[in-house]
């Protein structure tokens, strides 16, 4: 019986204008929505599925500016950076290939991987074809500049909707997943 691969599943928020962050990073918007409910927007199942992250160490430090104790700590976290000598308890930090790095990962035994971005490394695993899964909230704010989801020049890559869910406030939860004739 042939082993299924892990899958690499951008899960993220963008403004309708696909920024995931503004200019400096933060992402103080994300709360600007109210959410009466609590709703976690799936969240806590797509967490449960997923054992390892994905994540460029831009996305990294605005994690740790939260001011909140590191949120993946039962995870494998990988944060990518150019800069070598880092170090913090909760992740292992790649200095080496992305697309090398998470092709293998791939294809160890193991449950999904989410990639938490920056737009770089969207960028880079979109235009190598290890985007399996899109994930995408949209939060109804025109940020007008910041962070692009998708950084540099992504490849035109074709996507099929496969579930689309809307909320009261306004916030829009997209999945996608790139379709098979995609060269």
């Amino acid at each position: 019986m042939k082993r299924r691969l892990r899958k690499v599943v951008l899960y993220i928020a963008t403004g309708i204008d696909n920024y995931i962050a503004r200019k400096d990073g933060s992402v103080d918007w994300l709360d600007a929505t109210p959410n009466p409910e609590k709703l976690d927007y799936g969240y806590y199942s797509f967490y449960k599925g997923i054992d390892t992250t994905l994540m460029g160490n831009g996305t990294f430090q605005e994690v740790l500016g939260f001011n909140v104790p590191f949120p993946y700590p039962d995870k494998t976290n990988y944060v990518f950076s150019r800069k070598t000598g880092l170090q913090d308890p909760n992740v292992a930090f790649v200095n080496e290939d992305v697309v090398g790095f998470v092709a293998d990962l791939k294809q160890q035994k193991g449950m999904d991987i989410w990639l938490v971005g920056g737009g770089q490394i969207n960028t880079l695993l979109l235009n190598a074809g290890l985007v399996d899964e899109m994930i995408i909230t949209r939060i109804p704010v025109v940020l007008g500049e910041g962070i692009p989801m998708f950084s540099g020049i992504p490849k035109e890559t074709v996507l099929d909707l496969k579930k689309s869910e809307d909320f009261k406030n306004g916030i829009v939860q997209l999945t996608y997943v790139p379709r098979n004739d995609n060269k």
